[in-house]
């Protein structure tokens, strides 16, 4: 019996072990269930790739530059994959040792390294050169909850600028009650498995992300991001929680 979280994973998914829940995570979704703590075995896993990039590294030119786009998804996004491969490794093998010690020391990089290929793979199918118009009944939601599309984009830009340090600003939407809500993050940490929240559009910004091309005027990055919002997939998003 653990009464300490603990990080636990097997096939695709990952399982964050603490007294009161069970955090099971994939690439799609992360679902929180009740456990009753107990230590489960892990069976060996298959390996994280880096996801194909739905366009060119120049498509979301000028918002974003192809040097950006290509060493964000092909120097970042991978180093993401790469270490989250390793510590699964390094997980599986600490495990079948019933080192629990291990296991422990091992969270931090794994929630790091996971959360950053987590939210890379939202990323790249979130923003588009032609992302289009929000569906109905998005821009409803976003009415209902914001007022205004301007006011929820105020809002979400405003709160996102204001991350200290490197981390990322979401538009997502609460499962239970389907209320859009706007959430930041620190570094790489996962929107739903973190607040509940499903997420529908987020904005990375590690300066990583940005510096190349706006220096560090994050707030003129953050306005522009905008231009490339992919309405059609952040649309199909909402629609398969609030459906």
């Amino acid at each position: 019996v653990l009464l300490i979280n603990i990080i636990l994973t097997f096939s695709t998914h990952v399982f964050v072990l603490s007294p009161n829940k069970f955090v099971q995570m994939n690439l799609s979704s992360v679902k929180i269930l009740r456990t009753n703590h107990r230590l489960f075995n892990v069976s060996r896993l298959s390996k994280h790739t880096l996801p194909d990039l739905p366009y060119d590294f120049n498509a979301l030119e000028p918002v974003i530059s192809s040097e950006i786009m290509q060493l964000h998804y092909q120097k970042h996004h991978n180093a993401y994959v790469t270490n989250l491969n390793m510590i699964e490794e390094k997980i599986h093998d600490a495990n079948s040792k019933k080192d629990i010690s291990k296991l422990i020391a091992l969270q931090s990089a794994y929630k790091f390294n996971a959360g950053g290929h987590l939210n890379h793979s939202i990323l790249w199918q979130v923003m588009s050169k032609d992302g289009g118009a929000p569906s109905k009944d998005l821009l409803s939601a976003i009415e209902r909850d914001f007022g205004s599309m301007i006011k929820m984009q105020d809002q979400l830009s405003t709160a996102t600028i204001g991350v200290q340090g490197s981390g990322w600003g979401w538009l997502g939407i609460c499962p239970e009650s389907k209320k859009l809500r706007i959430a930041t993050l620190p570094n790489q940490d996962p929107l739903e498995a973190t607040t509940g929240l499903v997420p529908l559009f987020g904005i990375d910004v590690w300066e990583h992300a940005y510096y190349l091309q706006y220096k560090n005027v994050r707030p003129d990055y953050v306005k522009a991001v905008w231009k490339v919002a992919n309405w059609k997939e952040i649309s199909n998003r909402f629609t398969k929680v609030h459906n």
